[in-house]
């Protein structure tokens, strides 16, 4: 179960680093137009912006990393909290499917983690 957690946790890591590449590098390019339905006009007005909200998806990966390399459960939950609570934000604020890009993965790593860390805490 540890190994599962820790897996889904790394792929939810994965997936933040991927977005802070297409918002940081990519918003204003064709790439970017098109996975995130923009015109240029639009892209171009809003390309700061993307990219402050790529570093912040860099520092939940950053997160999710760093409870993994160091094996602390607190920080693994706090960072895959974050994930799910700005996934929820998003699917409200931005776009619906953000709840199943981002929030439900960090959502069902964190369940696999809280179980694995009781099923640990009991033996």
């Amino acid at each position: 179960m540890t190994l599962l957690a820790n897996a889904l946790t790394a792929l939810v890591a994965v997936l933040h680093v991927g977005i802070l590449v297409l918002e940081m590098f990519f918003w204003d390019h064709p790439v970017g137009r098109k996975i995130f339905q923009m015109t240029p006009e639009v892209s171009e007005a809003s390309a700061v912006l993307a990219m402050n909200q790529g570093l912040y998806n860099g520092f939940l990966a950053a997160g999710l990393f760093w409870g993994l390399l160091a094996k602390r459960f607190d920080i693994k939950v706090f960072f895959l909290g974050c994930v799910v609570v700005a996934g929820v934000f998003g699917a409200i604020t931005a776009k619906p499917s953000i709840l199943f890009t981002q929030a439900m993965p960090a959502f069902v790593a964190l369940t696999l983690v809280w179980i694995s860390h009781q099923r640990s805490a009991g033996q």
